[in-house]
């Protein structure tokens, strides 16, 4: 009988199990901190470089991403997407900003279509810079330029420039891009449409730099990077969950 009462105390202790332990990834880490500073949600900088597919007419990319953002925003009110769409030739140059949430489900669209569709009209992109927790907005609202600036057979710049002077040159042409029309254009108008290269053509990236990190290899992939966010920065051991832990031999 002392046998028995003894294996039923025994069996009343706890011990840690995985689904006690607390477990998060770097966004529940994020969301967290903007909830105890009393903000609706953090907002983010995304830089994105494509290609697109021959002959695609330039009307359907941005009338793709609008009704993707259209669709994002019944689940996620109040997360206005920002930013600048630059369609060149060959390539596009597309910043935004918004909640994590919103531009992470962008990413997860073009997954989608990447993944189901053989001639989806947008390939290959890659993210050049992810911004977090950023103060403010640069883009009042979200903008469409056509590039329409004629084919130049010129030297590649790139070719004598690093990755970091190269990656200099973009962010610094970018945010001065960004400064003029955010003094020229004005809530609620289309901006300067497809007369950009016209009015601004000093503050237009060349196309070259464009292709230069849409070849980079140093930048990553949509699904990478979602699957590297995702992913717990707690790592679970098999110590942690079984009992009695394993001995040394």
């Amino acid at each position: 009988m002392a046998f028995s009462s003894h294996t039923q105390k025994a069996s009343k202790r706890h011990f840690p199990l995985e689904s006690q332990v607390p477990r998060s990834n770097y966004l529940h880490f994020q969301e967290e901190k903007q909830r105890l500073q009393l903000k609706k949600f953090l907002l983010h900088r995304m830089f994105l470089v494509a290609k697109t597919r021959a002959n695609v007419e330039k009307k359907d990319i941005a009338h793709y991403y609008e009704q993707v953002f259209q669709s994002i925003s019944k689940y996620h009110l109040g997360e206005a997407v920002t930013g600048l769409l630059l369609v060149y030739p060959t390539y596009i140059l597309h910043i935004l900003e918004s909640s994590s949430g919103t531009l992470y489900q962008i990413l997860l669209d073009y997954l989608n279509h990447e993944k189901n569709e053989r001639q989806f009209f947008i390939q290959g992109m890659k993210i050049i810079v992810m911004s977090h927790n950023i103060p403010t907005r640069i883009f009042m609202q979200w903008q469409v330029s056509v590039i329409k600036v004629p084919v130049m057979y010129l030297d590649d710049v790139t070719q004598s420039q690093s990755l970091k002077e190269v990656i200099t040159e973009f962010l610094t042409q970018t945010h001065k891009l960004a400064l003029y029309l955010f003094k020229t254009v004005k809530v609620g108008t289309k901006g300067p449409g497809d007369n950009l290269h016209q009015v601004a053509p000093e503050l237009l990236l060349p196309e070259q730099i464009i292709k230069y990190l849409y070849k980079s290899e140093e930048f990553m992939d949509p699904e990478t990077f979602l699957n590297m966010y995702y992913k717990p920065i707690h790592i679970t051991l098999d110590s942690e969950v079984v009992w009695p832990a394993p001995s040394q031999f």
